[in-house]
């Protein structure tokens, strides 16, 4: 089976504004070095399409799902819950980032492509139930996990972030749920000051949280390590269905707003031990979304070998 791309032209209408690390430009430096490496023909090209209100509150309120609504439409230029500047687009185009992680989430679950790359905007990790900040207004990947329950009946999904921050939106959402493992690696301190070792989950979902916070100057052989020692003895007892992988390339050593010295180099080995474990417990079922990342050519480089690598790495049934 191929590997699955999404991502569109409407990704780049939302636009925080002149300067803002978090620019449209992101997209082209994605696409541009896949179609550049010849890599873009090789995959199956999917269209995203639209999550609605409904689909978003299986995340988030409600109530604040309108508040973002009203605001960009009354033309606001930062959303009054947090740091994520908008334009008048914004509302629509994180509908469909979202909803591009719900088609990857068919095409991995419904025997389309063994695995799938999603390139949108705005990210989405730090959004939590009631608040947009740090550049984003809703979580995909969370919405994709829920999607994966709702529409395929998976009961136990994995989602791995390995941006330079840590995903305290993510981790709210399902600190109390035992059916969606989350494991972030992210520099400490660090924007959002969340992601501390001792938290761990509670409720149900108590030690389905893992945290592993690193240094600043954490190098990409230590970040393997760290998640090999950490995280993959886990997965036995866990045995995930579905892996999402919020894939930040802000862990890169160019980039302008993290510390980590992670190379280009170390994205083939990192993406290829993701894909070991997605062959191992999930049929090779793994879906990696675009977070963060804003050195442009950085960015468009690593996704081409994390796009290579989900093209022709690990691929063993396990």
């Amino acid at each position: 089976m191929p590997t699955a791309f999404i991502t569109d032209p409407l990704f780049k209408q939302h636009d925080p504004g002149w300067q803002h690390p978090e620019s449209p430009a992101r997209i082209d430096a994605v696409v541009q070095a896949l179609h550049q490496t010849g890599l873009r023909d090789l995959m199956l090209g999917l269209t995203p399409r639209i999550a609605t209100e409904a689909q978003l509150a299986w995340c988030h309120d409600p109530a604040y799902i309108e508040q973002v609504r009203h605001e960009i439409q009354s033309g606001v230029a930062v959303i009054s819950t947090g740091d994520t500047q908008v334009s008048y687009r914004s509302f629509e185009v994180a509908q469909y980032a979202t909803g591009a992680v719900f088609r990857a989430v068919d095409a991995v679950c419904g025997g389309e492509a063994r695995n799938a790359f999603c390139a949108i905007r705005p990210p989405g990790h730090h959004a939590t139930a009631r608040r947009g900040m740090g550049f984003c207004l809703f979580n995909h990947v969370a919405l994709g996990a829920r999607y994966a329950q709702h529409a395929h009946g998976l009961k136990r999904i994995l989602i791995i972030d390995w941006d330079v921050h840590h995903g305290n939106g993510t981790q709210d959402l399902f600190y109390e749920d035992a059916q969606v493992f989350y494991c972030s690696t992210h520099q400490a301190p660090l924007y959002p000051f969340t992601g501390e070792e001792h938290e761990t989950g509670a409720g149900e979902g108590l030690g389905t949280t893992l945290n592993i916070a690193l240094p600043a100057g954490t190098d990409g052989a230590t970040l393997i390590e760290a998640l090999r020692h950490r995280l993959e003895p886990r997965l036995a007892d866990f045995k995930p269905e579905l892996i999402l992988l919020s894939a930040g390339f802000d862990i890169l050593a160019q980039d302008p707003i993290g510390q980590f010295r992670v190379t280009t180099d170390d994205i083939a080995p990192l993406t290829d031990m993701v894909m070991q474990w997605a062959a191992t417990y999930c049929g090779q079922r793994l879906v990696s979304v675009l977070e963060g990342g804003y050195h442009l050519a950085a960015l468009g480089e690593a996704a081409t070998v994390h796009a290579h690598q989900l093209l022709h790495g690990q691929r063993d049934s396990g």
